[in-house]
């Protein structure tokens, strides 16, 4: 079992950066594909961004390449999304989750076995 637990949402202003946490315990998560999700009032939930095992390749959503940011940090067993020039479409609740290896497409919340339990994100205009 992982237990994934995030941080670092809030209120920003458009045009203001953020930057989010997701921090696990029960096993390494050097193991595991991570990803980021979020899902906004009314709309399913939606791949943001994903990075695979160990320093491996990333991968973005269209809407958040250049802006966006995923990176892991297995020593401290820990998943970042660094979030710059945000606009008030990105306003939704944040998830991180993990996903085992090969385990089906990288886009698909299906694929992910662990989940957090979400931080709020809130860009004003």
């Amino acid at each position: 079992q992982v237990q994934l637990v995030e941080s670092g949402g809030g209120l920003v202003q458009a045009g203001g950066s953020l930057r989010l946490t997701c921090v696990a315990s029960g096993r390494t998560l050097s193991s595991y594909r991570m990803g980021w999700f979020r899902q906004a009032p009314g709309t399913e939930r939606e791949f943001v961004a994903a990075a695979s095992l160990g320093i491996g390749t990333t991968y973005y959503r269209d809407s958040v390449k250049g802006r966006f940011t995923i990176s892991r940090d297995n020593a401290k067993n820990t998943v970042y999304l660094q979030m710059n020039s945000l606009k008030p479409e990105d306003t939704a609740v944040y998830y991180c989750a993990a996903a085992a290896p090969f385990s089906g497409s990288v886009y698909s919340d299906k694929s992910y076995d662990y989940w957090g339990q979400g931080t709020q994100v809130t860009v004003s205009s």
